[in-house]
């Protein structure tokens, strides 16, 4: 009975063993489920098929990693000089791709120049995601916009959804100086703040996180942006309570302006109603008529 008691506690020893440390090291395909929704890192939609220019580049990261992207420039040179410039960061799924009915309005209906890119290890760009990496790849976009003859005069504005969220917040908090407002919807306190929610097994096994994203951090260290926060109320992935602890752990002296909207789910909330109005307005208010 003794042996069998030993080989039982063994076995399970081996088990939670063997579990935990595939959870270590896979954690990235977890999080940053790149092929979702199928055929995601293979085709990528064109801004074309939007009416919008189709203009791609290819940037290379100080870690040699090829990322495509999309520099949509409103086509008159004196329009597009005067008109904000907004990042598009997009969340966990899918690729740049998927948010170009996005960037459509935006650059359409309200007059922006739009900069989107698809992270490594999604769509057609190459490597594999992870905290740094991403962290790496909106840093070599901004670079980018930065060193544009165009976009380097223009005001810039960082527009993040989900995971993008916390992408746009940790760029702004370390470039503080080169944004004119931040744009944050559906985004996460934490991954480890998050994983008892979307993961309530893996509850006890937050330790093992290496992939943090810790905006409730980040978010402080912007002091003077005006951030406008997108809350979707019935968001079964990421608890709207984490948006309504980031709005109220924010230092800025800019404007904070919260908005939620009481039918929207994780995924829907750029199609409820009077959602690119309130981008529209806080970005005529705190960005276009502000010098």
């Amino acid at each position: 009975m003794v042996v069998y008691l030993l080989y039982l506690l063994y076995f399970v020893v081996s088990i939670t063993i063997a579990f935990t440390g595939l959870l270590y090291l896979y954690q990235c395909d977890l999080l940053y489920p790149a092929f979702f929704p199928s055929g995601s890192r293979s085709v990528v939609a064109r801004p074309s098929q939007y009416g919008l220019p189709d203009k791609e580049e290819i940037l290379v990261t100080p870690d040699g990693v090829r990322l495509r992207s999309y520099i949509l420039i409103q086509r008159d040179d004196g329009v597009a000089i005067q008109s904000p410039t907004i990042l598009c960061l997009h969340a966990h799924t899918g690729n740049m791709g998927h948010r170009l009915p996005i960037a459509q309005v935006f650059y359409k209906k309200l007059g922006y120049n739009v900069v989107m890119l698809s992270y490594r290890g999604y769509g057609l760009s190459e490597g594999k995601a992870s905290e740094k990496g991403l962290q790496i790849d909106a840093q070599t976009i901004l670079g980018y916009i930065q060193r544009h003859p165009i976009l380097k005069h223009t005001k810039l504005v960082a527009y993040g959804q989900s995971l993008g969220g916390a992408v746009a917040v940790d760029l702004v908090s370390k470039n503080e100086h080169r944004f004119h407002a931040l744009i944050i919807e559906n985004t996460f306190l934490s991954i480890p703040t998050l994983i008892p929610h979307v993961f309530p097994p893996l509850r006890h096994l937050v330790y093992l996180v290496h992939q943090e994203w810790k905006s409730y951090r980040a978010i402080k260290f912007i002091r003077q942006v005006p951030i406008l926060f997108l809350s979707s109320l019935k968001d079964e992935l990421v608890p709207p309570s984490h948006m309504r602890k980031l709005y109220k752990g924010a230092e800025t002296a800019g404007l904070k302006m919260w908005r939620e909207f009481e039918n929207g789910t994780h995924n829907d909330t750029c199609m409820q109603e009077g959602y690119f109005d309130c981008i529209g307005e806080f970005i005529r208010d705190n960005v276009w008529e502000v010098e």
